[in-house]
């Protein structure tokens, strides 16, 4: 007897997740389908050093789906089967060479104190930023909160027209343009809280001379002062496991060790998936795949759609990570102990600094220096390690797929098998150089370099952990494809949903949400 569902969905990434959900809700058969021996993709925790700490596998801040349109949705649900956070006031910090420092808390005095001394100027323009915040980030969240078609993109043009008059359109259109660089210089003197800021165009791939990478720093500045930011509680999985839990008790399944090898189709139509063991399951009304474009490419054999066809082969991936577990008896020993309240601690000196760190990686060079994201849960979450005890998430950027050589002339591996150790131990130097002593407090530490994040979780090419460049050319309309950003395909019945269509990268389920309500209005 053939398995047969409404809707079979390829990978169990929250984005696939928030579709069974949002479908299962309204009476579909769904059925998801992960290669892995867990679900999650890259939001999954686990012990992979020391029993007893649990370290956030990829992604750690769930702050965008906290405030979701997914989770508002559901929120009372999903907390019914076990989703907890645990926010805080101190969301992220960056700490400099001449042992300045410099934080953003949910108090705007003292976030706003702490600009001041660096820059009167700056402390006023930091003002004019948090008074317009609100109507602001309205038009921005409308933007990359709206679906990616000439109906839907003509109807928010007309309504930001009536908003913002011509002018204000007009300036709200060149922000987004902007590279993180020329809005810093504009805005700010200091080069220390410029540095601060560009830290997260790092995050999605936009260092600090690539345009259309404005909007993250501010965002990330401004959301993170107003709302702090938000971690799963006892780990990011939380996530994970109250949406499996909720798509089975709205009866459907979630099945694991499960790869698919096929997404079979006849006259132009996705009739369903044939999996490694052979089986087939029929799909009545959509086969959704939440993979990688070169994927969808692979598994299809072709949609019959030349154009199509080369934008999922030709799709652009950004650099690569390497994460860093650790298992702490004590946090690190910060050259400023008010560090030690912060979710994250960025270690990126400088604008400069940070593009070449990106030009390296590019060029399939080990970064002489590179950007380092230094998570401390267990200041928010003591939950995640024994008493007394902490866990500390690096992730270190930017690092190549394929290494070519070594900027700093100093690491001879040209394979991540031996240059992870090397590679680690670099990015460890640069966190004792601020946080001086810090070594003696690791009791384990695990590797995982961007090869073992793309056997892991395939969308994770090269160890991309945004699944495909959100430069201009791959992004808004036409992510992943002109004409296919809404999760349509050249074949009826197939549809593309994850990281690689938009809205993109980022725990906020987006592009899951949005295909989920599209296929069942």
């Amino acid at each position: 007897m053939l398995n047969t569902s409404d809707a079979v969905i390829i990978g169990a990434g929250h984005n696939s997740l928030a579709c069974a959900c949002h479908l299962a809700q309204r009476g579909w058969r769904v059925a998801v389908y992960e290669q892995a021996a867990v679900p999650g993709g890259a939001v999954k925790t686990g012990e992979y050093t020391l029993p007893g700490f649990r370290h956030d596998w990829a992604a750690m801040n769930m702050s965008l789906f906290a405030s979701s349109t997914f989770n508002n949705e559901n929120a009372a649900d999903l907390a019914k089967h076990g989703l907890a956070f645990a926010p805080t006031s101190h969301p992220f910090a960056s700490v400099f060479p001449d042992d300045r420092w410099f934080g953003v808390s949910s108090d705007p005095a003292l976030t706003t104190a702490r600009v001041r001394g660096f820059s009167p100027a700056d402390a006023a323009a930091w003002t004019k930023l948090t008074d317009s915040f609100h109507d602001d980030a309205e038009s921005i969240f409308a933007v990359l909160g709206s679906p990616m078609n000439l109906r839907a993109f003509t109807s928010l043009g007309w309504k930001t027209l009536r908003k913002r008059g011509t002018g204000g359109a007009l300036d709200l259109a060149q922000f987004l343009l902007k590279s993180p660089r020329s809005w810093l210089d504009q805005t700010f003197e200091s080069d220390h809280i410029k540095a601060t800021l560009a830290a997260w165009g790092m995050h999605l791939d936009f260092a600090p001379d690539i345009a259309g990478g404005a909007v993250f720093p501010y965002l990330e500045a401004m959301a993170g002062q107003a709302f702090g930011m938000v971690l799963g509680q006892g780990g990011a999985d939380t996530v994970t496991r109250a949406m499996v839990s909720l798509i089975k008790a709205r009866g459907g399944t979630v099945t694991c060790n499960a790869r698919v090898t096929a997404i079979n189709h006849t006259a132009g139509r996705a009739t369903g998936i044939t999996l490694e063991d052979g089986s087939t399951v029929i799909a009545t009304k959509a086969v959704i795949a939440n993979v990688a474009p070169s994927a969808l490419l692979r598994l299809t054999g072709g949609t019959g759609d030349a154009r199509h066809d080369t934008a999922m082969r030709t799709f652009q991936h950004a650099p690569g990570t390497m994460m860093i577990h650790l298992a702490m008896d004590a946090l690190p020993t910060w050259i400023a102990p008010e560090l030690k309240r912060f979710a994250y601690v960025h270690l990126a000196p400088s604008m400069d600094q940070m593009a070449r760190t990106y030009a390296q990686a590019k060029a399939g060079l080990l970064p002489d220096e590179p950007v380092i994201i230094c998570g401390q849960p267990t200041v928010v979450d003591p939950t995640r390690a024994p008493k007394g005890k902490h866990v500390l998430w690096l992730q270190v950027r930017m690092a190549p797929a394929v290494i070519k050589g070594d900027a700093a002339g100093q690491i001879t591996a040209t394979n991540w098998d031996t240059a992870a150790e090397p590679f680690a131990n670099r990015a460890l130097d640069i966190l004792e150089r601020y946080a001086p002593g810090t070594r003696a407090h690791i009791l384990g530490r695990h590797i995982v370099t961007p090869q073992m994040l793309e056997a892991d979780n395939p969308n994770l090419v090269g160890g991309d952990q945004i699944c495909g460049s959100h430069h201009l050319h791959q992004h808004f309309m036409n992510r992943p494809a002109r004409g296919y950003a809404d999760g349509t395909t050249p074949l009826r019945n197939l549809y593309h949903t994850g990281a690689a269509v938009w809205p993109g990268g980022g725990t906020g389920a987006g592009p899951g949400t949005m295909l989920a309500k599209k296929l069942a209005r």
